[in-house]
């Protein structure tokens, strides 16, 4: 192809990404609503280095070397990624600087914190070992960052009432969480029909979760789904089977997809009963599930390579480039030459440019039902 045919191609595409993005006259930019700080809960795909500080295990785990971080900050920060997450495009879009890990003591947290933790669970560690899963990561499951988050507020507010005033504009992100209870499980042998049996219990401790932020003083909870799991590298190396009725349209596995859309259903139903509770409060489901799936469907129009969308960016090699015994950031194991073009990061996670344009339909998604007026 030739350089003008490339010039033309790139700003094409970088026309219509823009048409894609950008609001009508009318609508609201997401600045608009003001959010003065952002507490985010969750697990790796949210946490900005809590769990390289929280233990040597987790100073130990591949996302605490290059080439994780290389994109961005040209040096590993803790994010599970190349570079950015979709919460630090969320707080660039909000107009607001990126959150610092809740464990990083000397930080600045004035806009607010980020809780979340590689590897955490919504259930409890013991809960999970009771179910003979074991959470080989971290023990800072959902009830514990929320722990977490009334001491910060303690210490932080003066009273209750002060509290109240400076998080009336505060945007809370209650996840996403709850995923890796599922992706462990699987992992350690658990079949779907016994996962199923413990998502009423995820779904209730998570809505627990959003009660507790309200009482808090949460006057916007954000609550995401589950990303469909069976188009991850990792699902599909191994549970990679030669049944093709087993694999749908975008050649991702049905059985695990159905099950995040199964536990995504209730999740919106516990949802709904939270908004019945609390009708002060704004709380609104982000769909992981579907924002996936639209990189797919246009994968082209989005400069993403059809090729690849179920390739590990970085990774061993393999029909989808990810090998349990040789992740990223293992000796050896390299990152492709460019991660735009590349829904995965680590046969688990996003890249940065997966996550900003997920991070860009969420917020166009959701802006409206977040009932900002300012």
């Amino acid at each position: 192809m030739s350089t003008i045919q490339e010039d033309f191609q790139l700003v094409l595409i970088s026309t219509l990404l823009f048409l894609v993005f950008s609001s009508s006259c009318d609508a609201q930019p997401f600045r608009r609503c003001k959010f003065d700080s952002i507490y985010q809960l969750g697990d790796s795909i949210s946490d900005t280095g809590n769990l390289i500080i929280e233990s040597s295990l987790g100073a130990a785990t591949p996302c605490s070397r290059l080439p994780y971080g290389e994109t961005f900050f040209n040096e590993p920060t803790g994010r599970c990624s190349n570079g950015l997450l979709m919460i630090d495009h969320v707080a660039l879009e909000a107009g607001l600087p990126f959150l610092n890990p809740y464990l990083k003591k000397d930080s600045d947290f004035s806009h607010g914190v980020n809780f979340a933790v590689t590897g955490a669970t919504a259930l409890s560690t013991s809960f999970l070992a009771a179910k003979g899963v074991i959470s080989p990561v971290t023990n800072s499951s959902l009830n514990v960052q929320l722990d977490r988050m009334s001491s910060f507020f303690s210490s932080a507010f003066h009273n209750d009432t002060d509290r109240a005033q400076e998080l009336k504009d505060a945007l809370f992100l209650v996840g996403e969480i709850g995923g890796n209870d599922f992706n462990f499980a699987f992992f350690q042998g658990k079949t779907i029909e016994e996962e199923k049996s413990i998502v009423p219990d995820v779904v209730q401790i998570i809505s627990d979760a959003v009660r507790r932020v309200i009482q808090y003083g949460a006057k916007r909870v954000v609550v995401p789904g589950n990303f469909p799991i069976g188009c991850l590298p990792i699902y599909l190396t191994v549970f990679k089977t030669n049944n093709t009725a087993a694999y749908d349209e975008f050649n991702c596995l049905k059985g695990f997809n159905d099950f995040a859309e199964y536990y995504n259903e209730r999740l919106q139903q516990a949802i709904e009963e939270l908004r019945n509770e609390n009708p002060d409060t704004v709380i609104v489901y982000a769909d992981y599930y579907n924002a996936f799936q639209w990189l797919f469907r246009k994968a082209l129009f989005l400069g993403l390579d059809p090729a690849s969308l179920l390739k590990a960016c970085c990774g061993a090699g393999g029909e989808y480039n990810y090998d349990r015994a040789r992740t990223c950031g293992a000796p050896g194991v390299q990152a492709c030459p460019d991660p735009d073009r590349l829904v995965h990061w680590d046969g688990i996670h996003l890249t940065q440019k997966a996550s900003m344009l997920i991070a860009k339909w969420l917020i166009q998604d959701i802006l409206p039902k977040l009932q900002c007026n300012a």
